[in-house]
């Protein structure tokens, strides 16, 4: 029988045939993007993906059968997060000279069809022309922390998510790189790899056991996830190697953070975060997120040595044809950032504008965020935007607040130790609340601040009822509440404003402003 494999990894005989075949069919010229381990061919609404012939240190695809395995597992695995996108695997028959999709014969490779997304919708080339918005972001990070809750987790019997597996993959990557980049800047790495090795070591066993590795994309980064229709999606994730997929979930985000903050856009990697931990609740990923990034831009500081040495290598389409960001520096300044964690409570009535300016305090500041609305729900199984009384929960009762400021607190307390700056996004109307704060901020040695919002009370009103009336927001707070808040709220004492960062949210806020005397704020 005929077999691709018997052809030479860098022979095209086939594609060009292919493609030929393609554009005979569709009347109409036919794209080829090429990749280091793949060809996709891009025919009117379908694109048609063939692997390579290739064996490399991380895949081998060398004989038609592994091919066949991997086209079938990269559609099952892809259905998970795209199914609007994967369709089917087809045999290529005929020769490599004279091929075909399907029909009669001895299969001599085989293609995942997919459906094919509009030229420009991929979050790479969006943000390459400055269309790409916060909300697809958002959108994004939202659903990768659902397909996490979702997903498999590692069986206790398997190496994957262990000490030993996480260091030796960053050790793989490193060795692999060294002589394809400055030495010197791997040999910086391999230090500190050593080093997160001794600190690490420890929550990487309590994440592992906790169920945190479990069966993930493997390689989200901003030229794998698309526009399509009203929602993003997430494709194109690791087949070839189970242990690139089986991972820490905070593993998987990090691809998408890190390529954010690679590509110069550390406010849209904050608000990855946020959307992911406000879906998710895991405020623990946080102490190996960061070790993560690094290990996430040293793939693809690989992937972009090896793909410079493939010249022959030419790509139509601007996932490969952009001028990729350095990332090994990125790596580098990741790996050499120091922590600065602080705390900020916020303080307001509803309606004051305290989760608004939250918000884009932690695009500025890199800050994570925790907000009140949301974590007193989740204690209860609710989403975000779930209506606690469309389940006939009373969730506002004494001992809910009381419990939902100890998860408030033990998130903080996470993250502060794990070096990130924290906001917390509540009301804080109670000085005894507030006072639990300042309390964690010393115990902890850490800058604390209190963000008062205010504006006049007919705002207040107007916010809170079109707030209501959206129903896009996890706040349940109405004009009744705000009401009751006026009347029983106990204002900031003394000396509580002088730590205060006081706001009038009715007008104009300078938030730039607002972020450098925050983090001006010194320890106590």
């Amino acid at each position: 029988m005929h077999t691709s494999a018997a052809l030479p990894p860098n022979d095209r005989t086939l594609i060009r045939a292919l493609r030929e075949w393609l554009q005979a069919q569709c009347g109409q010229p036919v794209t080829l993007i090429e990749t280091h381990i793949s060809w996709v061919l891009l025919a009117g609404e379908r694109a048609y993906k063939i692997k390579k012939p290739v064996r490399l240190p991380f895949v081998d695809f060398s004989t038609l059968a592994s091919r066949r395995r991997f086209c079938e597992l990269e559609l099952r695995l892809n259905q998970r997060l795209a199914p609007q996108l994967y369709l089917e695997v087809l045999p290529v028959c005929g020769t490599p000279a004279s091929p075909r999709l399907g029909g009669a014969g001895e299969p001599i490779d085989y293609a995942v069809c997919m459906r094919r997304f509009a030229d420009g919708a991929l979050l790479s080339e969006q943000l390459a022309a400055g269309r790409l918005q916060a909300g697809q972001i958002e959108q994004l990070a939202g659903a990768l922390a659902g397909f996490h809750a979702r997903a498999p987790m590692a069986d206790a019997a398997t190496p994957w998510g262990t000490p030993a597996q996480i260091v030796q993959a960053a050790r793989d990557v490193l060795g692999t790189l060294r002589p394809l980049v400055d030495a010197g800047a791997v040999d910086t790495l391999r230090g500190w790899l050593a080093e997160r090795e001794r600190a690490l070591t420890a929550v990487w066993l309590e994440r592992r056991a906790a169920g945190a590795v479990r069966e993930c994309h493997g390689d989200l980064h901003l030229a794998n996830a698309a526009q399509v229709g009203a929602e993003v999606l997430a494709f194109d994730c690791i087949e070839f190697d189970p242990a690139m997929r089986w991972i820490d979930v905070a593993s998987d985000l990090a691809f998408l953070t890190m390529d954010l903050h690679a590509h110069g856009r550390s406010d849209l990697a904050a608000r990855a975060l946020d959307a992911w931990l406000q879906r998710s609740g895991d405020f623990a990923a946080l102490r190996v997120l960061r070790f993560y990034e690094v290990y996430r831009a040293l793939i693809r500081a690989l992937v972009a040595a090896l793909r410079a040495r493939q010249p022959e290598a030419v790509s139509a389409s601007p996932k490969t044809a952009d001028v990729s960001p350095d990332y090994l520096a990125c790596a580098l300044a990741a790996a050499q950032a120091r922590p600065a964690p602080r705390l900020l409570i916020t303080h307001g009535l509803s309606g004051c504008g305290k989760s608004t300016l939250a918000l884009q305090l932690l695009e500025r500041t890199g800050a994570v965020r925790l907000r009140s609305d949301v974590e007193r729900k989740r204690l209860f199984g609710l989403g975000a935007l779930d209506r606690s009384a469309a389940r006939s929960l009373d969730v506002y009762t004494a001992e809910a607040t009381r419990r939902t400021f100890l998860r408030l607190a033990d998130g903080a307390r996470i993250a502060l130790r794990a070096g990130w700056p924290v906001i917390i996004d509540a009301a804080f109307l109670r000085r005894a609340e507030r006072l639990d704060f300042q309390v964690l901020a010393a115990e902890l040695g850490v800058p604390f601040a209190i963000l008062h919002c205010h504006a006049p009370e007919p705002v207040l009103r107007a916010r809170v009822a079109a707030r209501s009336a959206g129903g896009h927001d996890a706040s349940e707070a109405d004009v009744a509440v705000l009401q009751r808040q006026i009347a029983s709220h106990e204002p900031l004492d003394a000396g509580e404003r002088a730590n205060a960062l006081d706001v009038a949210t009715d007008g104009t806020v300078d938030v730039a402003a607002l972020a450098v005397r925050w983090l001006a704020v010194p320890a106590a």
